[in-house]
């Protein structure tokens, strides 16, 4: 029976088998080693203790292992070849304490795999003893490993410490390369230390994926997916969503089984519905489903009803989008990530008169700006949709439009100089919303982010005067389905606008992104690209008006 591992609730589709082949002289004598899929579609490996980490692995993957290869926790030398033994002959790979502590996670493991015969390669003792292992040891050098193996390794290949955990998530399990640290010295040869009977490779994990950050200590866990034949994939962090290749290849190859290796994931909130958004293989403009850091986005403001609120109504659609990628062309040399054209669609619009609903604000059909956001998603670019409330608010406005932010690559601008107390009227002052309107919006966007699925979602707030949102220290930003911006949107003169950026970059929170406008007419002057870039800090938005 396996032991428990550390199961999350998993609701995408996410592990099986393969084919085995003995790995020395005649199958029937050989060594036995069986591996199944985790019982939970998300598994948990998080053990901060790279010995407990690497029994974790084995433990999630391997159910018995008459043969084990064990390094020594530090030895580089023996961990890296231990790695490339451990997936040629398909046998976990686990890990010695390097200090005087007692090994109980290796010698549990060893016991609950029932292993008879131990590798220990370079410093290992392999955990032998009476009444343990028969232990077959070994210096860290690919001869000796080869000897004792039986095993064809490929070439030796010499690795840095940053790039030892990604070289061992790529060795073949047919023909490892023979791992080693860069600059390595050849090892001392040893005395002959015997051969291990041969083995017969379990069936191969293939519809398991193993999601791992890189860490150095889940190295081992990593070899022993390998051994496994699972299928490893590196993130660069530990939300799976900021990962365009981890996205494709869930999208691809549809694993049953995901396994998360290495600490820093025992932090990461929602991993199971993360992993979900993942699996859709949505991608966002510029890839990956996380928004800021990682983009800069170039949008046109307007309506898509004519020229008199912005630039995007000054051409036809098919226009427009070359316009966004025109605008946005010149930042692509000065900024080292990519560069998102977008659209800012003013889809509910500030009125002089109350209207029939009486709230002061016209609101666009969805059915009219849709060929605008579909197009525009066709054509890579991202789309806010930009609401002038009036007198009603900004929940109700924006439920309007849930079709249309239902879409991967749709956000939501809320812009407080157009929401009106009910006895104001437009152009007669500068209007605010309350910071518990803000947060409500927050949760209802975020829901409807999680509830189907989506990449992270852009909520962008408009503000040029502290006052149009009071409090904004208390704005909700613990959901992490959405990524919120403030962005300074006034207008005139250069210095007056870099201080109402510098005041208001002074209030919190911080955990927010920047946005900043450009206006063609009213700025005096303008800031050409290389001047907005050199904006302090960098803006994640520019929008031109």
């Amino acid at each position: 029976m396996r032991a428990p591992t550390v199961p999350i609730a998993l609701t995408a589709v996410l592990l099986a088998s393969g084919c085995g082949a003995a790995s020395g002289e005649d199958a029937e004598d050989a060594a036995g080693v069986t591996t199944s899929a985790p019982d939970a579609r998300l598994t948990l490996v998080a053990d901060e203790d790279p010995v407990a980490s690497a029994a974790s692995a084995s433990r999630a993957l391997f159910d018995t292992a008459d043969v084990v290869v064990v390094a020594r926790d530090g030895d580089a030398a023996g961990t890296l070849l231990g790695a490339s033994a451990a997936t040629g002959l398909g046998v976990p790979l686990l890990l010695e304490p390097s200090g005087a502590g007692a090994a109980d996670a290796l010698t549990t493991e060893l016991e609950r795999l029932g292993t008879t015969t131990v590798l220990a390669v370079g410093e290992a003792e392999g955990g032998g003893g009476e009444g343990g292992p028969e232990v077959v040891a070994v210096p860290a050098d690919p001869d000796a490993v080869a000897g004792a193996t039986g095993l064809e390794l490929g070439e030796v290949q010499q690795v840095d410490d940053g790039a030892a955990t990604a070289a061992v998530a790529e060795l073949d399990p047919g023909q490892p390369a023979a791992l080693q640290p860069a600059g390595a010295a050849p090892a001392a040869a040893g005395e002959d230390a015997g051969e291990l009977p041969a083995v017969e490779r379990a069936e191969h994990l293939e519809d398991t994926l193993v999601v791992t950050t890189g860490d150095p200590g889940a190295l081992a866990g990593v070899a022993t997916a390998r051994a496994a034949g699972a299928r490893v994939q590196l993130t660069g962090g530990t939300d799976p969503r900021g990962s365009a290749e981890l996205v494709e290849l869930m999208t691809e190859q549809e694993p049953q089984t995901v396994v998360a290796l290495g600490a820093g994931f025992a932090a990461e909130e929602g991993l199971d519905w993360k992993l979900d958004a993942a699996a859709t293989g949505a991608q966002l403009p510029g890839g990956g489903q996380l928004l800021f850091p990682g983009r800069m986005m170039v949008a046109l403001y307007g309506s898509t009803e004519g020229a008199a609120l912005g630039v995007l109504g000054e051409q036809d659609l098919e226009a427009s989008i070359e316009r966004a990628r025109s605008t946005a062309a010149p930042y692509e040399e000065l900024v080292d990530m990519p560069v998102v054209p977008a659209f800012e669609i003013i889809v509910t619009v500030a009125s002089s008169v109350a209207g029939p609903d009486g709230n002061y604000s016209t609101e666009q059909p969805v059915e009219a700006v849709r060929p605008w956001v579909e197009a525009a998603g066709e054509a890579g670019l991202y789309v806010v949709l930009d609401l002038q409330p009036g007198r009603t608010d900004f929940r109700t406005q924006a439920e309007q439009y849930r079709s249309l932010l239902e879409l991967p690559h749709v956000g939501l601008a809320l812009d407080p100089e157009w929401r009106l107390r009910p006895d104001q009227v437009h152009l007669q002052q500068i209007g605010q919303v309350s910071i518990d309107e803000v947060n409500e919006v927050v949760t209802w966007l975020a829901d409807l982010t999680r509830a189907n699925d989506l990449p992270q979602k852009l909520l962008v707030l408009h503000q040029f005067q502290v006052r149009m949102i009071p409090e904004r220290e208390r704005l909700d930003t613990s959901r992490d389905e959405l990524a919120l911006m403030v962005h300074v949107d006034g207008q005139g003169p250069q210095p007056a606008k870099q201080d109402t950026w510098r005041v208001l970059r002074q209030t919190e929170p911080d955990e927010v992104a920047w946005g900043w406008k450009n206006f063609y007419d009213e700025d005096l002057p303008m800031l050409t690209p290389e001047q907005t870039v050199a904006v302090e800090p960098r803006p994640d938005f520019v929008s031109y008006q």
